[in-house]
């Protein structure tokens, strides 16, 4: 019967992530579940002798998530929130798409992120560092001048709607990245007469 608490547990975690938007960390922290887990009923079960009941998984389960909970905040990833330079933003076609990305894109997509204040909780902190890495690593308004990265394919993701991604707005996150079917025309318009952020040439 643990066993298949175990696959349940780990099943939920894994989709739990990958539905949010799933972070190397998740991996990790499934395998040190599965582990703590396995212990932690020896420790409850007296070390397997005693049947395990309903409430032995519970107390068991509970106390795992409690200690990985506590253990995991000392991991340093995801808590500097460190911001670099901005060495030179896209000639923005009017302020008003500048404004529209600094909504949509620039919570992973610069140096000027506003970390939202679960942020420096893990496993929370390590997911929402990952998708700033990974989006700095594509392109960085903040740095266009420098290092344009993938800008140039702005216009498209935008357009067919993988950016923002689906999971940046679930659960009520990020309202201001939701953006109405007139705001979006209008950040295409915006985009297509930005020089840089298209590939159809400026």
């Amino acid at each position: 019967m643990w066993t298949a608490v175990h696959v349940v547990g780990a099943v939920a975690v894994v989709g739990l992530g990958a539905y949010v938007g799933f972070a190397p960390g998740f991996a990790v922290l499934v395998a040190v579940y599965l582990i703590a887990f396995t212990l932690m009923l020896g420790v409850t079960s007296a070390n397997f002798s005693k049947p395990l009941s309903g409430s032995t998984l519970v107390v068991s389960a509970a106390a795992t998530v409690m200690v990985i909970g506590l253990a995991i905040q000392a991991v340093p990833y995801g808590r500097s929130h460190a911001q670099g330079p901005v060495t030179g933003e896209p000639q923005w076609a009017n302020a008003e798409t500048r404004e529209l990305m600094v909504r949509a894109c620039f919570g992973c997509h610069s140096n000027q992120v506003e970390y939202p204040s679960y942020a420096s909780v893990a496993p929370i902190s390590w997911m929402v560092q990952s998708h700033i890495d990974e989006g700095r690593e594509a392109v960085n308004y903040s740095e266009f001048a420098t290092n344009p990265g993938d800008a140039e394919e702005s216009f498209e993701v935008v357009k067919e709607g993988s950016m923002p991604p689906a999971y940046y707005t679930r659960f009520g996150l990020h309202p201001e990245a939701r953006l109405t079917p007139e705001e979006m025309k209008t950040l295409l318009n915006g985009l297509q007469n930005t020089p840089g952020l298209t590939e159809y040439g400026d």
